[in-house]
């Protein structure tokens, strides 16, 4: 089975990605700023089309703004493999366990063009 390669932007701390990777050590889990990714301080719109293009679910903070460029990224009919955005008072723990089950359980088209709020 196929599975989900997350981008996390730049707020989320890279100990995040550590911890999923010593999880999961195949998992594809990429940071804003890495090499072959957005560089830092892109804007949002330019992160959508990023993802469209590579596939990627985006990790989050940016609750925002982030749905309202979604919103104007699907209106062109463009596509994103999804975006999950952590809401506050959300542990580092809690956020990487999920990150886990969901890259565990989820398919890669299950997140298509959707916001979803962690935790769920």
């Amino acid at each position: 089975m196929t599975q989900l390669h997350f981008l996390l932007d730049e707020n989320m701390p890279h100990a995040v990605r550590d911890q999923l990777l010593l999880r999961q050590p195949e998992m594809q889990v990429d940071v804003v700023g890495d090499a072959g990714t957005p560089v830092l301080g892109t804007p949002d719109p330019e992160i959508l089309v990023w993802l469209e293009a590579n596939g990627a679910v985006l990790v989050s903070r940016n609750r925002r703004t982030m749905p309202v460029h979604l919103r104007d990224h699907l209106a062109v009919g463009n596509h994103v493999p999804g975006i999950l955005l952590i809401r506050r008072r959300y542990t580092w723990g809690q956020i990487i366990s999920d990150l886990h089950l969901i890259w565990d359980t989820s398919s890669p088209d299950e997140y298509r063009d959707r916001i979803e709020y962690l935790p769920l």
